[in-house]
């Protein structure tokens, strides 16, 4: 009988065996560099979302401080195009300068209590990576105290009693949030920004009544009340918005506004 493993044979069938193994092996390593680039895609977004959260979270405990000073960081850069800011139906902000100024200089009366708690966001970084939009719905509490010849303006909002000679304002508030965030140098920072206060009340009355009664409040420029419960008023705006916003009224129906936002490849201007 034949010896068949000639040095022939054995030396193509094993160039066969080979060739075969480093085909399988090239499409595996292939598959594998997918699956690790979908992976790392996936992970950076991941890490983009939850920069994004921690962005407006700082931002809150900040502003909750009265430390505004501190979230003007937080914002693009000076001479960015497209930042806006926008809190009321008296216009909007469209200059660094004009949205920064909301943040400079706010005072810490004595007494003043904000405590807003943000909840609910629906987050989604474009696919790109560039840009980023979130919401967030806010409940929380307002308090301050006021000089007496001041609160004669606005006799709606106080409490009957006085505290230390002066006159309380205790509200609850409920506002949303809707954000469209810039990545710059390799960090999240705000580019626009916009708020809707929803509903108010002061703690004695409830919102339902309160709503109906103050519906025009919303189409002034008041930024916050200051020292003495002074009301200090926003700066001249920018430009008129271009659509009104309203809070709860007993006879009006809730919309969808803003709408969460939904995966995209790219930023569209969709808070305008």
């Amino acid at each position: 009988m034949s010896d068949v493993s000639t040095p022939e044979l054995v030396e193509r069938s094993t160039t066969g065996v080979t060739d075969i193994s480093v085909a399988e092996l090239a499409a595996e390593l292939a598959d594998l560099r997918e699956q690790l680039a979908v992976a790392q895609r996936l992970a950076q977004r991941a890490e983009d979302r939850g920069q994004v959260e921690n962005l407006f979270n700082r931002y809150m405990y900040l502003h909750n401080a009265f430390q505004d000073e501190q979230i003007i960081p937080l914002w693009v850069k000076e001479g960015t195009e497209g930042i806006r800011a926008r809190y009321t139906n008296a216009g909007q902000y469209t200059t660094w300068e004009s949205v920064t100024r909301y943040h400079r200089g706010r005072p810490t009366p004595e007494g003043k209590l904000i405590l807003h708690a943000t909840t609910t966001p629906v987050i989604e970084v474009a696919a790109d990576g560039r840009t980023a939009k979130g919401v967030w719905l806010m409940a929380g509490t307002e308090s301050g105290l006021t000089d007496p010849k001041v609160a004669e303006a606005f006799p709606d909002m106080y409490s009957p009693e006085e505290v230390l000679g002066k006159k309380v304002w205790a509200h609850w508030v409920w506002c949303k949030y809707a954000i469209d965030f810039l990545k710059q140098d390799g960090e999240w920072k705000f580019w626009k920004f916009r708020c809707y206060e929803l509903a108010r009340a002061p703690f004695e009355e409830n919102w339902v009544s309160f709503g109906l009664k103050n519906q025009g409040a919303f189409d002034l420029d008041l930024m916050y009340f200051g020292d003495d419960g002074k009301p200090v008023f926003m700066p001249p705006a920018d430009e008129p918005v271009p659509s009104t916003n309203h809070p709860y009224s007993p006879q009006t129906v809730q919309r969808l506004e803003p709408a969460p936002p939904v995966p995209h490849e790219t930023f569209t201007d969709t808070y305008a």
